[in-house]
């Protein structure tokens, strides 16, 4: 176990601190703050709500509470579980591009719910996999180069996101299909 943490670590370092550059500072930051992107994402789900067919309203009520459910299980009961500190606080020389808060880092949620944002969009609409898997890897890899989370973090988070993405998308096969059609 060690040695994964050694390797976690040398990896973290490779990321933050190896490929650091101008651009990168000033992009990652952008990118790992969903706040950037609140208002297209909430223009998009109105016009989705208003224009979408009973499909689509159906698939945004089940990405938001989806996303939701996922989020509270990686922050408040798998973080508090496996209680890893952030390299933010745990590393005196990384490179920390965004506020270090004192929650844990172990699974990463923003990977969490991006993955399951993701593999959902991508599951409804095949045509989006391509732009879901480079937005999900580009903010991933932003939080290792922020400083926020260890590539480990982000890792776990996105098989978490994808488990639980799996099982979303089993029940909507298996029990939610109807509801499209009716």
């Amino acid at each position: 176990m060690e040695y994964l943490i050694e390797i976690d670590k040398a990896i973290f370092y490779f990321i933050n601190k190896t490929l650091q550059n101008t651009f990168f500072d000033w992009l990652m930051p952008f990118i790992t703050n969903a706040g950037n992107f609140k208002i297209i994402i909430i223009i998009g789900a109105i016009l989705f709500f208003i224009f979408g067919r009973k499909k689509e309203r159906i698939f945004l009520v089940l990405l938001i509470v989806s996303i939701f459910v996922a989020d509270f299980i990686a922050a408040q009961l798998l973080k508090n579980t496996f209680i890893r500190i952030r390299p933010c606080n745990a590393l005196n020389d990384a490179h920390v591009l965004v506020g270090c808060t004192g929650s844990y880092a172990f699974p990463s949620a923003h990977a969490v719910n991006i993955t399951v944002f993701a593999a959902l969009t991508s599951y409804k609409y095949r045509f989006l996999i391509i732009p879901s898997i480079i937005i999900a890897a580009a903010v991933c890899f932003s939080r290792v180069y922020v400083g926020a989370h260890y590539p480990l973090d982000v890792i776990g988070g996105a098989l978490v996101g994808a488990l639980f993405a799996a099982g979303v998308i089993y029940m909507d096969k298996r029990y939610l299909k109807r509801f499209y059609t009716s």
